[in-house]
């Protein structure tokens, strides 16, 4: 039998967002210690940390009782309590790799909306 220890970071996701759900079923097919809870924003038993406009706008992670992080803080936290994905985390805790990946994400976000129409 399998140790599933207790979620020890949170995710917020947009559940109505076909991109976003193919992210998260992989995020959780990698989570195989149970370490993420992941609430989906739509969800009415979902409780927002914030108003559900602002985590639908970003990415929003928490890891423990830290602060709310958002875009590629918070992939990089999701990205830290999975053994495969924990270097690129750790990396990302440095300065230049993380406004690197920040970067990334916002160019991501750009072109969301023609990638969401694309994958339903």
């Amino acid at each position: 039998m399998r140790c599933m220890s207790q979620p020890n970071v949170t995710i917020w996701f947009d559940g109505a967002c076909p991109l976003c759900l193919r992210e998260i079923a992989l995020m959780r097919r990698l989570d195989r210690r149970g370490a993420i809870s992941f609430l989906d924003i739509g969800d009415s038993a979902t409780s927002c940390p914030i108003d559900p406009a602002l985590l639908l706008a970003r990415f929003h992670a928490r890891e423990g009782d830290g602060p709310l992080l958002h875009g590629a803080a918070a992939f990089a936290a999701m990205w830290r309590a999975i053994p495969l994905l924990r270097p690129l985390g750790i990396a990302a805790r440095l300065p230049p790799v993380l406004w690197v990946l920040e970067g990334a994400y916002r160019a991501f976000l750009r072109v969301r909306p023609r990638l969401q129409a694309w994958a339903r």
